[in-house]
């Protein structure tokens, strides 16, 4: 990316402070205030479930069509999209500081100041609220990739879409080892999942002790999502979703081909997590691996539907109050995602309302509940948008991150 030539020494700091409102763009803001959706959908089963994919071990009736949609649309699936936007934010953010005059040392600052703020949210939030916190992986996901990536050339940056080709490859070879497997008939492994203590800690203190230890091996295991990032940041320098209107053929061939592979590399999970299939533990452990690594495809498929909603919306130059009020959460994202952590505490933990255990059906209820949050902060960001307030977690982080110096500009 290039940079205005200075007229004076740059001073340390930054040219300009946080994204002004005529500034945004449709679809990213759009794009994850749905995410959010997805997230709250992905999470309430987890902590409901105590367990990751949060899924029904044995279902019944209705679970098992539930289960099925959640590892087809939902696991796996959203926080390769919360990756994409993070990486394309990272973008944005870089370009406005750049096209105001800052220069490459005081975009790499604001950077690196920001990397170290969502790591300090993200310890708070992991080991206070929830330990598969995203937050602290991002704040050290953003500060790799502006000393390693995000000031290098185009030729470099050229280098990101190829990790699909890779993923691709991988995808192959992990199907069919999974269709091996079923071919096989091979019987008796039970759904592949991961236990999360802390959700079933009796007291909040005894649930502070398992997050501790939780949450620094889930921030490690997030890490290699840097090449999600990669991408998402590659799409924002060519502006994919701020001008969509000028990629709708690649738009409409990642939203079919994305989801496409998404769908076909989940289907034997989704069908043993719904009691539709049996195999044995190993192909049950390659098509937990196909699912989770077909997930990536789905996250893009999704990015690219969000970006052909908004040039719909741009041609019909009328957003709608539903539209404007989940982009406003979009905007508000920080604190939508730690208001569903609160929710999940307060709902479902042993010495909260304890839902899980009083529930006939956890899974269910979790589904419910995720809707009911996602709807309420939908309502309180666009109240926050009427009254033009920022949202207090991003009003906190922008404090963090452009908070001045004596003598800096």
């Amino acid at each position: 990316m290039t940079t205005p030539t200075a007229t004076a020494p740059p001073r340390p700091g930054t040219a300009r402070g946080p994204v002004r409102q005529g500034e945004r763009a449709l679809a990213p803001d759009l794009a994850r205030g749905a995410m959010l959706l997805l997230i709250a959908l992905a999470n309430s089963a987890g902590y409901f479930l105590a367990s990751a994919p949060g899924v029904e071990l044995h279902p019944q009736g209705f679970e098992r069509v539930y289960n099925l949609l959640m590892v087809e649309l939902v696991h796996a699936r959203a926080f390769p999209l919360f990756a994409l936007l993070f990486g394309y934010g990272l973008v944005q953010l870089s370009r406005r500081q750049e096209q105001s005059g800052a220069s490459p040392r005081q975009v790499r600052n604001v950077l690196l100041r920001r990397g170290a703020a969502l790591f300090l949210f993200g310890a708070v939030h992991g080991v206070l609220l929830y330990s598969g916190d995203f937050l602290g992986a991002y704040g050290l996901i953003c500060i790799l990739f502006t000393l390693l990536l995000l000031q290098r050339s185009e030729r470099v940056h050229r280098f990101a879409p190829w990790y699909l080709a890779v993923g691709g490859a991988y995808t192959l070879v992990l199907a069919a080892l999974a269709v091996a497997g079923l071919a096989g008939g091979g019987s008796g492994a039970a759904i592949p999942v991961s236990p999360f203590p802390s959700a079933t800690a009796a007291t909040y203190l005894s649930s502070l002790a398992e997050r501790a230890a939780e949450w620094p091996v889930h921030t490690l295991t997030v890490l290699p999502m840097i090449l999600m990032v990669w991408v998402g940041a590659w799409a924002a320098r060519h502006r994919i979703l701020e001008a969509p209107q000028e990629h709708l053929a690649l738009l409409r061939t990642v939203a079919v081909g994305g989801l496409a592979v998404a769908l076909a590399g989940g289907l034997p999970m989704a069908l043993l997590t719904a009691g539709a299939i049996d195999m044995d533990e190993a192909t049950a452990g390659s098509a937990k691996m196909l699912y989770e690594t077909t997930g990536f495809f789905g996250g893009l498929g999704y990015a690219a539907i969000f970006g052909l909603i908004a040039y719909a919306l741009r041609r019909k130059e009328k957003q709608g109050v539903i539209v404007t009020a989940v982009s406003s959460l979009g905007q508000r994202s920080l604190t939508g995602y730690l208001f569903q952590s609160v929710a999940w505490v307060a709902l479902a933990a042993p010495f909260g309302l304890a839902l899980a255990e009083r529930s006939g059906s956890p899974l269910l209820v979790s589904g419910l509940c995720a809707v009911l949050v996602w709807a309420l902060t939908v309502v309180a960001a666009d109240v926050m948008r009427r009254a033009r307030y920022r949202g207090p977690a991003e009003m906190l982080l922008r404090r963090m991150v452009y908070a001045r110096k004596a003598g800096e500009r």
